[in-house]
């Protein structure tokens, strides 16, 4: 008799056409994971308040049941981004390139400003907290093709820092030039709002068996972004139903991505537009709010699962070298919060962006000790209703330069 083993064992996804639809056989996904597990779960109810001459139970019976799932990873460009844009309730999606545009690049660092000679970022599309890329035309060849995450905007002017160190030249007008935001970008919408579900597998080719999990909806999604070591994130999933099958459900899924981890060594964290160089470990939470309906008379099915508004807080850890964050908590000031996590150290390395246009610290607890101190701040995000700076109207804009 086989037993199963871990990695041998596929996490296998697709969605849904909609609630109580099995999703098709083909094109799914395999997800890459550090663990992943759906467990089935039922109500019971016993007769144990029940007095009888037997002195003993007479009744367990099952009720009600749900699947509860958990999946964590390490983060990578790509890898998630279906699942972060069903708890955003937006699809990731690109912004449009624009080209033949007229640049001037300005400054000296560590921020550079790219003015348009006509036209509008904001009305192309291109927000704070995003990355973009300059290319074509007769650009110098330290401009082309650098990620550039902008730290302001206006409709001529986006002021941007170099991801990973890297100097820009001044120069220009260039006209003919080109600019795009790589990848797609997602975030909490004010309105359209999807509402994914997923079938989910976990095929163990060993045993061999299937668990089939129907009308799962993803109900948050933890992002760890500490100072050393890879990013991580896990997610936690509920479903209605779960079915268990002799076969794999999924034909020929799609294989696991391939693309690098993500560090926060190799990137930027930027507080109100500062660069920081003290946070050590930075944690961020989506709450979707999904939550399971009750139970009904005549099945043991729920019939949906309700949501709730989307949360997002966190809460990071800093060196104690000024009283700016101390000061935030202190006079109930909100921050923005820009983070870009890399593949590597090169001026066009794949990478994630999270960008917060309002954020609000709650607590500023103080260590001490023969090191140096530190203070931790915790935090709520608000959705930001101040457009005209730049700003997506949303409490979390996330881009990823792989999503699909």
């Amino acid at each position: 008799m086989a037993l199963a083993q871990g990695v041998k064992k596929q996490v296998i996804f697709k969605r849904q056409a909609s609630k109580g639809t099995l999703a098709t056989t083909s094109a799914a996904q395999i997800l890459r994971r550090e663990s992943g597990s759906f467990e089935l779960k039922k109500e019971t109810y016993t007769t144990e308040s029940e007095i009888t001459s037997t002195q003993q139970l007479l009744s367990n019976r099952h009720g009600v049941k749900q699947v509860d799932g958990k999946v964590t990873g390490i983060f990578s460009p790509g890898t998630y981004s279906d699942l972060l844009g069903a708890i955003l309730r937006k699809d990731f999606t690109a912004v449009t390139p624009v080209s033949a545009v007229s640049i001037t690049v300005a400054g000296s660092g560590p921020t550079y400003t790219l003015t348009r000679a006509a036209g509008s970022y904001l009305t192309d599309g291109f927000r704070v907290g995003q990355v973009i890329r300059l290319s074509v035309g007769t650009l110098n060849a330290a401009n082309i093709n650098k990620n550039l995450v902008v730290v302001s905007l206006s409709a001529l002017v986006a002021t941007v820092m170099p991801v990973n160190g890297v100097a820009l030249f001044a120069e220009g007008p260039v006209t003919g030039c080109t600019i795009t935001a790589p990848g797609k970008v997602s975030f909490i919408p004010s309105s359209a709002h999807t509402n994914i579900y997923y079938t989910f597998e976990e095929w163990y080719p060993d045993v061999p068996t299937s668990e089939r999990n129907q009308d799962v909806k993803i109900g948050t999604a933890d992002l760890s972004l500490p100072g050393t070591g890879n990013a991580k994130v896990d997610f936690s999933a509920v479903g209605l139903q779960q079915t268990n099958l002799a076969t794999q459900y999924f034909v020929s899924p799609t294989a696991e991505t391939t693309t690098p981890a993500l560090v926060a060594a190799s990137g930027v964290l930027l507080v109100s537009g500062t660069p920081q160089a003290v946070v050590t470990d930075l944690k961020i939470t989506i709450n979707g709010n999904e939550k399971p309906a009750d139970g009904v008379v005549g099945s043991d099915i729920r019939p949906d699962i309700f949501r709730g508004k989307v949360m997002v807080s966190g809460s990071f850890t800093a060196y104690f070298d000024s009283t700016t964050l101390a000061d935030a908590f202190r006079n109930e000031t909100a921050v923005s919060l820009i983070s870009v996590l890399s593949t590597n150290a090169t001026a066009n390395a794949d990478f994630v962006t999270i960008a917060l246009g309002v954020v609000d610290t709650n607590t500023s607890s103080p260590d001490d000790g023969e090191t140096g101190l530190k203070r931790s701040y915790s935090f709520v995000a608000e959705m930001n209703t101040v457009t005209s700076a730049g700003w997506e109207a949303t409490t979390i804009q996330i881009q990823d330069s792989q999503a699909t």
